[in-house]
Formats: structure tokens, C-alpha cells, sequence
């Protein structure tokens, strides 16, 4: 089958790779859409932590946000999967360590991650295996673009409920790239007055949000919760600043270089922080969420390309018809 193999920092080629077969645990899925993520392009330019940690190595396989069918199933596994739409977590946790049996598998120490981590491959191929414990079932309603928008809005959703957003709230999220967005969705959703602070403010607006502004334009208002969705080692820092005492700070987002806060200041304001890691424990919801319609991503997707553009998109290459949306997705059946 063909396949997106990133060789080396910079080098992404499209090559006849082995189709995967089923082990015990396991199923075959033929993808039909994958989202290309910020962690992919720290791949692709050899800077994620991961490479120089020892929890990644080149050659490898991208792609964590998919969606497909199920067309095969490996010993112990359900035959009923078979010709199922489904997504599929990242975060493969060994099972038996304390962590996976606390439900936290999303931060297994030995964890393997789809695409990313401990040489799992990922879903930009024709087809992908993984643990059939891993997946979750698309209804109908939710088509092959939100399947791969579930793991991005996973996270988001879990920003969002950190953030405790409700009617009466005021949120102000920094970063209006793809978590950034579908994180001011989500707190829309839950009726809370959304704010978003950045540079792409045309796409925010014509998402429907009015209060987008610059660091300039930033108005003097109370903020009950404050999201850092960006990649701007100040940003943290500026998230404390503007947060409402007793209010709470959300990080998502993760700088290419060390950030800091002063605890002072969280302990004088007594606020609450909260990371957020992984789509994990938010998955299942964020399919009812887009079942619903409660919250629709689909504009966020600017393109859709085949495998044999996945290194100019790696490498920043917008497509030549790509709409103003943040994210590109990849269909290797094109």
C-alpha cells in the first residue's frame, strides 16, 4: 500500500510500504480522511521532544486524527467491527501499570502514541492498524471530515471544560489556530461569552466571533477563565495576568522553548490552573457534541489533499485552493 514515510527532518516521500495485518487485539482500518497537526510539522522539522528524547525515531509514520471503516479484525477481536466507521484514540497505554488502571492510559509512562510515539504508525497510509480498544464508533451523522476533526476537538473540549465554561461566563482564549478555535466552540456551546486574542482574526470573525482581537486591541474586561492554546512562550505568563482572581488558567498549547509563570501570582489570585495533554477522555463526548450539531468544525478545514502533497503541507505550502481555515486534511484514496 502507499504510504507518507517521514525519512528525516525535511524529507517526506510517499513510498510502497507492507499492509498491515490484524494481530490478536487488533483491527485493520481502511482511512479515509487524516488531519495534519502541529506536532506533525515538529516532526517533519526534527524539533518534537520526542525525537530527542529517545520516544521517536525516523523512519516513521504520521497521522493521529483519522477516521475510516473497519475492514478486518485480528484474534479476540468482535467480527461486528468489521465495516464500521470509526475514529480511534492516540494514546495506547500498556494496560497493567498503575496509571492504565486508574483510566489515565493517556499518560502511561510506557505508552505508545498513533503517529507520534514508541513506533506505532500512523493513519496517513491506505490503511492503519491499531487496538480495537482504542476505538470509537462514528454514527452516521458524523461523516468522514468530523471523524478526523474528533481527536483535535477531543482536547478542545477538555480545555473548555476546564475552563468550567457556562452562561453567564466570560473566556478569553489565546491562539486561534486549530485547538484555539474549536476550543471558543466549545465554550460557545456551553453559553459562555467568548473571547479570542491573536492574528488571524478574519478566520475567528467569520467563524462567528466578534470579540477577536490583537494584544492591542484587547479590551479591559474581567476575564473568569483564560485558555492558552498558542505556541508563544509569553503566553502562559500573559494568561495569569489577564485571568480574574479566583478565576482558572487552561494550558493546551506548547511552546518550542521553555515558558514560565510566576507562582506568586497564582497563589495571591488564587487561581486554578489546569493542563490538558490528550483528546482521551473527551472523545466520546466530542462525537455526541458533533452528532448533535452542537458544535460544527467543519469550516476550520481549508483543503484536502492526497499523500503526495504531505511534504509541502509538512514543510508550509498552502494549497493552491485552500479556503481560510487553519487546518488541511489528507485523503490517501486521492
Amino acid at each position: 500500500m502507499r504510504a507518507a514515510v517521514l525519512v528525516g527532518p525535511g524529507e517526506c516521500a510517499v513510498a510502497e510500504v507492507p499492509v498491515p495485518v490484524a494481530g490478536p487485539g487488533e483491527v485493520v482500518v481502511d482511512v479515509e480522511r487524516v488531519g495534519v497537526c502541529g506536532t506533525d510539522v515538529e516532526f517533519f522539522t526534527g524539533e518534537m521532544a520526542y525525537l530527542h528524547q529517545g520516544h521517536a525515531h525516523f523512519p516513521m509514520r504520521l497521522g493521529h486524527e483519522w477516521a475510516g471503516t473497519v475492514s478486518a479484525v485480528g484474534a479476540g477481536v468482535d467480527a461486528g467491527w468489521v465495516g464500521r466507521r470509526v475514529t480511534g484514540d492516540t494514546m495506547l497505554g500498556d494496560g497493567t501499570c498503575r496509571r492504565c488502571r486508574r483510566g489515565h492510559q493517556h499518560v502511561c509512562g510506557q505508552r505508545q502514541e498513533v503517529g507520534i510515539r514508541g513506533g506505532r504508525d500512523g493513519a496517513l497510509a491506505e490503511r492503519l492498524a491499531v487496538p480495537a480498544t482504542s476505538l470509537h464508533a462514528l454514527p452516521d451523522s458524523v461523516d468522514a471530515v468530523l471523524g478526523a476533526l474528533v481527536e483535535p476537538g477531543g482536547n478542545a473540549l477538555r480545555a473548555a471544560r476546564a475552563a468550567e465554561a457556562r452562561p453567564g461566563g466570560r473566556v478569553l482564549v489565546l491562539g486561534p489556530g486549530t485547538i484555539g478555535l474549536l476550543t471558543a466552540m466549545f465554550v460557545r456551546a456551553a453559553g459562555a461569552e467568548v473571547h479570542v486574542l491573536g492574528l488571524a482574526l478574519d478566520v475567528v470573525r467569520g467563524l462567528g466571533f466578534a470579540n477577536a482581537w490583537t494584544a492591542d486591541t484587547l479590551p479591559d474586561v474581567p476575564f473568569d477563565a483564560v485558555v492558552d492554546a498558542s505556541n508563544a512562550a509569553t503566553l502562559p505568563a500573559r494568561a495569569l495576568d489577564l485571568v480574574e482572581p479566583s478565576g482558572r488558567v487552561v494550558y493546551i498549547g506548547l511552546a518550542g522553548s521553555p515558558s514560565t509563570i510566576d507562582t506568586r501570582i497564582l497563589a495571591l489570585k488564587d487561581v486554578t490552573a489546569v493542563g490538558i495533554l490528550s483528546a482521551s477522555p473527551g472523545l466520546a463526548a466530542t462525537i455526541r457534541a458533533y452528532a448533535a450539531g452542537d458544535v460544527d468544525p467543519r469550516p476550520l478545514v481549508a483543503a484536502t489533499v492526497g499523500l503526495d502533497q504531505v511534504g509541502a503541507v509538512l514543510a508550509g505550502e498552502r494549497p493552491a485552493d485552500a479556503g481560510p481555515g487553519p487546518k488541511v486534511h489528507v485523503d490517501p484514496r486521492l
